[in-house]
């Protein structure tokens, strides 16, 4: 079967109060983005988008070429982080309610909740040359937004929200029901309890039901949860659950290959081969894989960032061609690519001034190779 590919999506590059509040007026992430600073000789940043296409995802024009740069390069849809905390607070949803509200725009998607509190990860204490700026003379890893399920209330209040959304035929279905994923376990009675009661929302709104994802990990509920899916690249290059050999290896790796002073640096084949290993051992499970782009969250974290360093365009084709080939020889529905437009992590398939449009080349050429097109 055609596995349909499915890039993380960003709503971030828009005004919000809350960003304002936390960050300074008119923050968006391209502060970061712009901001950026080499961390050693040779490394490129800040990353530039291509023609200077610093867009704002308030603009339906900027959504529907998102979605047609996306189908014209073998990208089948977006799953679009949905941020939501405590007594029903959620922000950065502009982009998919204009997403909703235009029935033209053909891209299919479905949400990934980033259920976890917002905390000040991104200051001057994690060595952001921007934050004497952005960080407003705050400091430490203060929480700014605190997630907390709430009450059986508020689960319905979130549900009703998410309804319009489930039903629309754009949004992602598997065996009939609306895909939703969790980017963080399955540890909360409280998050079990709502999921059930979701569950049972569903069926009263005329749906076929949920199905329900999580980030793979050690909390996983088989009785509540669809499936778990591996989320990159966090699950190949430091992730909790490594070999001895695998730590040991990643140890070295790190230490004697360091960038400058960069404290986290990886190597972007050493990453891929871990990630394929694990996929291959996993090829007849029904664990739903991921791949990576290229990673460098400089923007956010300065000296303090992780990097994967030595991507290409070319060793991104070589090694995606075999994670897509793996997935459709072993009949998966989905593959989950880190990401469209993660620009202030560096895992963006969108053209940039450095490389054009080859990040999407390549991609198109793997998807087209494997399918025989």
């Amino acid at each position: 079967m055609k596995t349909k590919i499915f890039a993380a999506y960003l709503p971030q590059f828009h005004q919000t109060k809350e960003n304002d509040m936390f960050w300074g007026e008119g923050f968006t992430d391209w502060v970061n983005v712009k901001n950026a600073k080499p961390q050693y000789q040779g490394h490129i940043q800040p990353k530039v988008p291509q023609n200077k296409n610093y867009y704002d995802l308030t603009n339906v024009d900027v959504i529907r070429w998102q979605a047609e740069l996306a189908a014209k390069y073998g990208v089948n849809g977006f799953n679009i982080y949905h941020y939501w905390f405590k007594d029903g607070v959620h922000t950065l949803y502009k982009p998919a309610e204009i997403l909703l509200a235009h029935k033209d725009i053909k891209i299919q998607f479905f949400f990934s909740w980033d259920n976890c509190s917002w905390v000040r990860t991104w200051g001057k204490d994690a060595g952001n040359a921007w934050s004497p700026v952005s960080d407003k003379g705050k400091s430490g890893n203060s929480r700014l937004l605190e997630l907390d399920y709430g009450n059986q209330e508020q689960w319905k209040k979130h549900f009703m929200y998410l309804l319009p959304f489930f039903k629309d035929e754009r949004y992602l279905k598997i065996n009939g029901k609306p895909i939703f994923a969790f980017m963080t376990s399955f540890e909360k009675e409280t998050l079990v309890e709502m999921c059930e009661y979701w569950k049972k929302l569903a069926v009263e709104n005329g749906l076929d039901g949920l199905y329900l994802i999580s980030r793979h990990d050690e909390f996983y509920n088989k009785h509540l949860l669809d499936n778990q899916f591996f989320y990159q690249p966090p699950a190949a290059a430091w992730g909790k659950r490594m070999s001895i050999e695998g730590r040991l290896k990643k140890y070295f790796h790190i230490v004697l290959k360091q960038k400058g002073n960069v404290k986290y640096s990886y190597d972007y084949d050493f990453v891929w081969k871990r990630l394929l290993r694990r996929a291959e051992k996993e090829r007849k499970n029904a664990l739903i894989l991921g791949g990576i782009v290229a990673f460098d969250d400089t923007p956010r974290r300065g000296s303090q960032a992780r990097m994967i360093c030595n991507s290409t365009p070319e060793k991104f084709k070589y090694y995606f061609k075999k994670l897509y080939r793996l997935c459709c020889e072993n009949n998966k529905e989905l593959l989950l690519l880190t990401a469209w437009n993660e620009w202030g992590e560096g895992a963006y398939l969108e053209p940039d001034e450095e490389n054009g449009l080859a990040y999407l080349e390549a991609l198109k050429s793997a998807v087209d190779d494997v399918n025989g097109v």
